[in-house]
């Protein structure tokens, strides 16, 4: 017989009906991986059967913590008055539903990088972690990430995933969506494949696509060329400046892989000021598929990094500091999207 009485639903109800322990309903209700995901099934369906809600205030009396996980958006540099990147607001979606779905509050602000926005939520204990999304120039934002790590804050960022990482970061395999960019390019019978984005440390994503790329030419026997790439950051107007360079050095290029759809979306432009037919003229691919890589002319070609996983392993990473548990692996695969920008 259940034990649940007339009043409203507890987790030692939810513990009866699933024949387990009520800690392991508690842990299972918070997401944790150390249930298996047929148990946290069953807890989370008779959940909602019982129209189960987490008391967040006891919760947080239990475990002396605030339950609330901060994001923290960096500005870029944006057309519009968002200065928020586009691939960051879609990826926003992800972690709002992820935290929905593991109890948690998440308080969103907007954060200039000259602020002292670290010490901050150090000092006021106001979130139990932090997810940083976006930043810039890494070479200056990697001090602040060195303060985050003396200073012990539980954060997690989305971005290169490197052996010199600092701090816990989570992002895509972008070596890998490199060469398969490459790949796909060589095997629609391009050889000199241009790279718009600045590939060095200060860019540290940028520069990985950038390496993939060219171990795709390399593997092709394909020789490479330094002055197919070009410096841009991720706007349209820095790539349609990048295109337009490209153009004015006289190097012959048939393909452009760019380091994110904003600069595919500028080198377009340029390409058409230019009278160059994309895909016939010269082939593109680019990097994040935002919405309006869908709306281009032609359709863009590019590589889909994996929202919905992104703010999972954002959560998940964030919770496994806090909790005290081993960090999952930290990179996402992408997937190529194929339109007509390439020749398919």
């Amino acid at each position: 017989m259940s034990q649940r009485g007339s009043g409203k639903p507890t987790s030692f109800d939810i513990a009866y009906l699933a024949g387990v322990s009520q800690p392991t309903v508690s842990r299972a209700l918070r997401g944790s991986r150390a249930i298996s995901a047929e148990t946290r099934a069953r807890i989370e369906a008779i959940a909602r059967e019982l129209n189960y809600t987490v008391d967040k205030n006891a919760s947080s009396l239990r475990s002396q913590r605030a339950n609330t996980i901060a994001l923290l958006f960096f500005e870029d540099p944006t057309p519009d008055e968002s200065r928020i990147n586009p691939f960051f607001l879609a990826m926003l979606g992800a972690i709002t539903r992820q935290c929905g779905k593991r109890g948690l509050d998440l308080l969103i602000s907007f954060q200039k990088m000259e602020d002292d926005w670290h010490t901050r939520y150090q000092d006021s204990h106001r979130a139990d972690g932090m997810i940083l999304l976006g930043y810039g120039d890494y070479a200056l934002y990697e001090q602040r990430l060195t303060g985050l790590v003396a200073q012990g804050t539980r954060f997690v960022r989305w971005g290169s995933v490197g052996p010199d990482t600092i701090g816990a970061t989570v992002g895509s395999d972008n070596f890998g969506a490199g060469a398969m960019a490459g790949e796909h390019l060589i095997a629609r019978g391009r050889s000199r494949i241009a790279f718009l984005g600045q590939a060095d440390e200060h860019y540290p994503e940028f520069a990985e696509r950038y390496r993939g790329l060219l171990a795709a030419q390399h593997a092709a026997g394909l020789k490479h060329d330094p002055a197919l790439q070009v410096d841009a950051y991720t706007t349209e107007d820095d790539g349609y400046g990048a295109a337009m360079a490209l153009i004015e050095r006289g190097t012959r290029f048939d393909a452009i892989f760019a380091g994110s759809d904003l600069i595919a979306i500028g080198a377009l432009r340029a390409l058409a000021a230019k009278g160059l037919r994309v895909p016939e003229d010269v082939a593109i691919v680019g990097f994040d598929d935002i919405p309006a890589a869908a709306m281009t002319s032609p359709p863009l070609t590019t590589l889909v990094q994996d929202l919905r996983g992104a703010g999972e392993l954002l959560i998940d990473t964030l919770l496994a500091q806090i909790e005290g548990r081993p960090l999952p692996s930290p990179m996402l695969p992408a997937r190529l999207t194929v339109r007509r920008s390439s020749g398919a």
